[in-house]
């Protein structure tokens, strides 16, 4: 379950950072629809290979609780943030109604945006944590994992109170760790399962 989880969560980063990349590209609605929508399906994904790792790496109950809190609030919060931008925000702007910037997805300060870094800088954070704390294994595979989470927490955190009390280009620490970082961890998984 593990391997499979492991082969989804690096198709589903792969698509998300495509779809960054065809919205930074071409600028258009449906671009940046299709870059939404994959930050909604990504939240699931994410906590669904985290859970596959937590037991595979024999993490204990209470972390594994914590991190589907985490990982709860992250989808909870980022589906709201991007549904209520497709269903409201954008469909009032193409009605003509002037929707004031600090309501729009890609402006900053921005509700919108708080609610986002909120999910995938703060919660992402936390959950990347304590997947990676209680790793006490000897093998090299499992503290090198460990270490990687650990900088995905770090990664996360940074760019989310970076952007918040600092300077908002910092946010983009975060992405480095939810979504390279996490790409490295199931690349790692699928290794460890590998061998054995």
């Amino acid at each position: 379950m593990e391997k499979k989880f492991s082969v989804i969560g690096i198709i589903v980063c792969v698509l998300y950072f495509l779809s960054v990349g065809l919205f930074l590209a071409t600028g258009t609605s449906p671009a940046l629809t299709v870059w939404e929508l994959m930050t909604v399906i990504s939240g699931p994904v994410v906590l669904l290979t985290l859970l596959g790792f937590a037991r595979y790496l024999s993490i204990p109950d209470i972390q594994e609780k914590l991190m589907l809190v985490f990982m709860g609030c992250t989808c909870a919060l980022t589906g709201a943030a991007h549904i209520v931008n497709i269903t409201v925000t954008r469909r009032l702007m193409a009605e003509g109604i002037d929707v004031p910037a600090y309501y729009q997805i890609g402006q900053w300060p921005s509700v919108e945006m708080a609610v986002d870094y909120l999910a995938w800088g703060f919660f992402a954070g936390l959950a990347f944590l304590v997947i990676g704390l209680p790793i006490r294994d000897a093998n090299r595979s499992k503290k090198v994992f460990k270490i990687t989470s650990l900088i995905c927490s770090v990664l996360c955190l940074v760019g989310f109170f970076g952007a918040v009390f600092i300077n908002e280009n910092l946010w983009y620490a975060a992405p480095m760790g939810y979504g390279l970082g996490f790409i490295v961890l199931c690349v790692m998984v699928l290794t460890m399962k590998n061998r054995e």
